[in-house]
C-alpha cells in the first residue's frame, strides 16, 4: 500500500505521462521501498503471514450479515 501511495504521489508531483513511464516509475519506487525495508531489517512482504481471509471476503461480510438478518426477519413474519 505504501508503495502504491508513494508511486501515485511521484507520478503527480513529477507530471509523469505515458504508460511506459508510469510502469518504470512503479518499478523504481517498488525497488526503493523493498531496499528500505531490507536495510531497516523489516519483514519483506513475501515473508509476512498470510491472512485467513482475503480483503474481498472481509468486504463481503457486512453484506452477508445484512442478507442473513433480512432473511431471518422475513422468516419471522
Amino acid at each position: 500500500m505504501f508503495r502504491a501511495t508513494q508511486t501515485d504521489d511521484k507520478l503527480r508531483r513529477e507530471n509523469i505521462i505515458g504508460k511506459q513511464a508510469a510502469y518504470e516509475t512503479h518499478y523504481e519506487v517498488g525497488v526503493k521501498v523493498r531496499q528500505t525495508i531490507k536495510e531497516l531489517g523489516g519483514t519483506m512482504p513475501e515473508d509476512l503471514p498470510t491472512p485467513e481471509k482475503s480483503i474481498k471476503q472481509i468486504e463481503r461480510e457486512p453484506e452477508k450479515k445484512r442478507l442473513a438478518d433480512g432473511e431471518t426477519q422475513n422468516d419471522k413474519e
